[in-house]
């Protein structure tokens, strides 16, 4: 089977983030298929271009014997501001699109994830002019969440971006939802039909990801032998509301062995760390973002793990991939994001729910697991277990190659392509 995946965030060698599909690339390369990707220049932890890609439109990378990465241009401001995040979104939709037809061979299946929404344009384009089915995936659900959390404010910009995402749908072949609630959603609010949806969901990199010594490197580098950690891994955004995190901090700041670790980058840090300096907190400690290869050690070294956003009704449908991170190191969780990733949370007996505009009452649960030990442990090792019976990425990377080759049968006997604009 030749896939082609359309993935804006697909990670380069040893950058940080989210690592999902450079997972079931390479799971997928094992049960001998071929994998091309289409992907951006610019990290989305940074915002920033590895020298190798300054004045280069599209870079052809082989990285494996059946996995070839071509890397696109995307604007750098996508972390200025918004209008800077949508350039670089709309340059890789361009971009984009001339590597799909003009630079990769033949494939038997493409699969798009979004956000970026507007990806879905060079999916719809790149599906009909190379006569393959679209799988169309919902990482996130656009526009409401950009909506919600302020990023989109332009009337004419949303409407666009409500009619990328309803052509999206009616033009794929089967569409992905990663959560639950993404799949009750798109049935109740945009009427998709049920047998068009699969839901493969995020999931534990458990070959990455595992138990191991508190007491490492990551300790001894950044002086915390003596601490209690408290971290945080990941985007430093406006929807990450990291803010609530630093209050926390603050009212925590009397506990001397007690300490805040946030790692990653985003369009909101130099703000977070000028409230740091403002309010003289010397129990925050700010890292910046670090190989995917560092961050197990980082989360073996914490005593806790955290993940927040903000309190809107659009993040209750998430389910946040640092999560399974966290489980996969048997550490407890803190979640300060309410629905679906409550539940996972609570099920599995990983941790505990902390409402983001409660200081206080964060503070308190952070007391509990700081007192007891054994609690810690238990929920670390409850989370564990559920994380490796039921999120394995290695499993699912199956479940999703079962559902590419059903579409691949379907689009070979049954399916007439329509032109779609």
């Amino acid at each position: 089977m030749r896939i082609l995946l359309l993935h804006q965030y697909f990670l380069d060698d040893g950058e940080p983030g989210g690592s999902r599909f450079n997972q079931f690339a390479k799971y997928w390369e094992e049960q001998g298929h071929e994998v091309t990707v289409v992907a951006g220049n610019v990290n989305y932890s940074t915002g920033k271009k590895q020298e190798k890609y300054r004045g280069r439109y599209i870079t052809k990378q082989k990285k494996t014997d059946k996995t070839t990465v071509y890397r696109t241009y995307v604007s750098e401001a996508y972390n200025a501001s918004f209008a800077g995040r949508l350039w670089a979104y709309m340059s890789f939709t361009l971009s984009s699109l001339i590597a799909c037809l003009f630079h990769v061979g033949k494939h038997d299946v493409l699969i798009v994830t979004s956000p970026p929404l507007f990806v879905g344009i060079t999916g719809i384009i790149a599906s009909w002019l190379k006569r393959i089915p679209m799988i169309f995936e919902v990482r996130d659900l656009w526009p409401e969440s950009a909506i919600d959390t302020g990023v989109l404010k332009n009337g004419l910009l949303i409407k666009a971006a409500y009619l990328v995402e309803k052509l999206s749908y009616k033009y794929a072949t089967k569409i992905n939802v990663l959560t639950p609630a993404f799949r009750e959603a798109l049935i109740r609010k945009k009427g998709i039909a049920a047998e068009k949806l699969i839901f493969i969901p995020n999931g534990a990199d458990l070959d990455i990801f595992q138990p191991g010594d508190k007491h490492n490197w990551v300790r001894e580098r950044y002086q915390l032998h003596d601490k209690f950690v408290v971290s945080y891994f990941g985007a430093h955004g406006v929807a990450n509301h990291l803010i609530s995190l630093i209050r926390v901090a603050e009212i925590c700041r009397d506990i001397p062995d007690l300490v805040f670790v946030l790692v990653g980058d985003g369009m909101e840090k130099e703000r977070l760390q000028q409230y740091v300096q403002d309010k003289d907190l010397n129990n925050v400690l700010f890292i910046p973002p670090q190989p995917k290869a560092y961050m197990p050690d980082f989360c073996r070294a914490s005593d806790v793990c955290t993940a927040v956003l903000q309190k809107i009704e659009t993040f209750k449908t998430v389910y946040p991939n640092k999560v399974f991170d966290y489980m996969s190191c048997a550490k407890p969780i803190l979640l300060g994001i309410d629905g679906v990733a409550r539940q996972l949370v609570e099920t599995s007996g990983a941790g505990y729910y902390v409402d983001p505009e409660s200081p206080e009452s964060f503070k308190t649960k952070i007391m509990m697991l700081y007192r007891d030990s054994q609690l810690s442990e238990r929920l670390g090792r409850d989370g564990f277990e559920y994380v490796k019976q039921h999120f394995s990425r290695e499993a699912l990377a199956g479940e999703y190659e079962r559902e590419l080759r059903k579409v691949i049968g379907r689009n070979r006997t049954d399916v007439v392509y329509s032109r779609p604009l």
